[in-house]
């Protein structure tokens, strides 16, 4: 299950484990403009721990998300 949001500055999306047990913590992505970030609490060090991504970053990560193993370079003005 997953909801979205928008905010003022920021789209927010938010992933609930919904699988059999044992169950992950909820995820938020937000997107802002300039980057985006992936946040999930940890119970073991009670907090909750956040990544940033570039644009560029996401780019990459969704065109590796449908790619064989291998070493891939995006080619700009290239669809993946």
């Amino acid at each position: 299950m997953f909801s979205i949001e928008h905010d003022f500055d920021a789209t927010v999306i938010t992933l609930v484990d919904e699988g059999q047990a044992p169950l992950q913590e909820d995820v938020t992505i937000h997107g802002f403009e300039e980057c985006v970030t992936v946040e999930q609490f940890d119970p073991r060090r009670d907090t909750v721990v956040r990544i940033t991504l570039s644009l560029a970053q996401l780019r990459d990560l969704a065109a590796a998300l449908d790619l064989p193993e291998g070493v891939y370079r995006r080619v700009p003005g290239v669809k993946a």
